[in-house]
């Protein structure tokens, strides 16, 4: 049986992710030559593991030297001492991002002439206002923000594996525009040598590589607002708008929180990610080996029924739906994911408080990725609350 398969092509994962959850909780994949890990349990222990590394991208000739130093540099794609700084890096910038109305740009983005008629809820926000909301709060001009904005989805091609001769062309020419732009702005930012000197006071690197990382970090940050932020934003309006969680009267903002939780848990933008093994690891008594390949398959542990009741069930008063893998565990866990759900639970907050939302009954089709569920397109009506309908 394959373990991956692309989302696209499966209506729900879910159903096989129980089986395995229940049957085979760490199953090799003769076909990928990969180890499955499926039970909380199971990828809790991954995911803390020390020998459990990420895996490193094939090298490649062709890409640009900017390029590559953004991929060498972010967070997510670095282990030991290399991860440590970088992780440190992205927390750092994290903590001087300024608080930037989400309202406000929603109310650019939703203009009144689009009332009534069909928006793709996924292009007009789910893939801007995460990565504006970023480039907002650390004080990019219109010019760079508008170009970055643009050209995002380009860019986040850095994060496949193996990349065509297409996709490199394109990374490497958005990658040193948006590098030099990200540069160039964090020069001027009053808190930059402060943030120079605490990376530099803390790990022996040069002023250049420090500066690098602060840049390529950032980069980081638009990348992962732009995948995780998209997802979630989608998945957690497709739960609001079920039948089983609308109420009828007014939706506040606390339980717009819950179902954003719940969604996290429940239908999680991304559905698994990799590892591997760099020394023999004893999982479910057995042995996975040094060098093998790891899928921890997050969304299946997070219906795994021996960590939360009624696995299978959207529930928002469950009491543990915090515990929930998406964000990961341990070293690696998503510095990112505050700011997520803060977004994402500001945003539907404002689209419930001004709007009646119609749902298109057209069934949703899924990007054709591995690792994560993303909706290619909800299409939705909005309407004054006012309006009759």
């Amino acid at each position: 049986m394959s373990t991956l398969f692309l989302q696209s092509e499966v209506k729900n994962p879910y159903a096989l992710y129980e089986k395995m959850t229940a049957e085979r909780p760490v199953y090799w994949d003769q076909t990928h030559k990969i180890w499955a890990i499926y039970s909380y349990e199971a990828c809790t222990q991954i995911l803390n593991h020390t020998a459990a590394h990420i895996p490193a991208f094939p090298s490649n000739d062709n890409l640009s030297k900017y390029a590559v130093l953004i991929i060498s540099n972010l967070a997510r794609l670095s282990n030991g001492i290399q991860h440590e700084i970088a992780k440190e890096t992205a927390g750092i910038l994290f903590s001087y991002m300024k608080t930037v109305g989400v309202n406000y740009i929603l109310e650019e983005l939703l203009r009144k002439e689009l009332l009534g008629n069909p928006i793709n809820w996924v292009d007009l926000v789910c893939k801007k206002l995460p990565v504006l909301t970023v480039l907002k709060s650390f004080d990019f001009n219109e010019k760079d923000t508008l170009l970055i904005c643009e050209k995002i989805e380009q860019l986040v091609k850095i994060m496949q594996p193996n990349k065509t001769a297409e996709a490199i062309e394109s990374i490497n020419t958005v990658s040193e525009a948006i590098y030099d732009i990200t540069e160039r702005h964090l020069v001027t930012l009053p808190f930059y040598k402060t943030l120079i000197d605490k990376i530099s006071a803390s790990y022996p690197i040069s002023l250049e590589e420090t500066i690098s990382m602060i840049v390529s970090n950032l980069i980081g940050l638009f990348i992962q607002s732009y995948d995780a932020g998209r997802g979630l934003l989608s998945n957690s309006l497709l739960q609001i708008l079920s039948k089983e969680n609308r109420p009828e009267d007014k939706m506040d903002k606390v339980r717009i929180q819950k179902i954003v939780l719940e969604t996290l848990r429940f239908d999680p933008p991304i559905q698994n990610t990799r590892r591997i093994a760099t020394e023999d690891i004893s999982l479910n008594k057995i042995i996975i080996k040094k060098n093998d390949s790891i899928l921890i398959v997050l969304a299946a542990a997070n219906r795994d029924p021996k960590q939360f009741a009624n696995a299978m069930n959207f529930d928002i008063e469950r009491n543990n739906n915090h515990e929930h893998l998406t964000f990961g565990n341990g070293g690696h866990m998503c510095v990112a994911k505050h700011f997520s759900v803060t977004i994402t639970t500001e945003a539907l907050d404002y689209l419930l408080s001004n709007f009646n939302i119609i749902l298109s009954g057209n069934e949703i089709a899924y990007e054709p990725l591995i690792n994560a569920r993303l909706p290619q397109a909800i299409w939705i009506s909005l309407y004054n609350l006012n309006q009759t309908i």
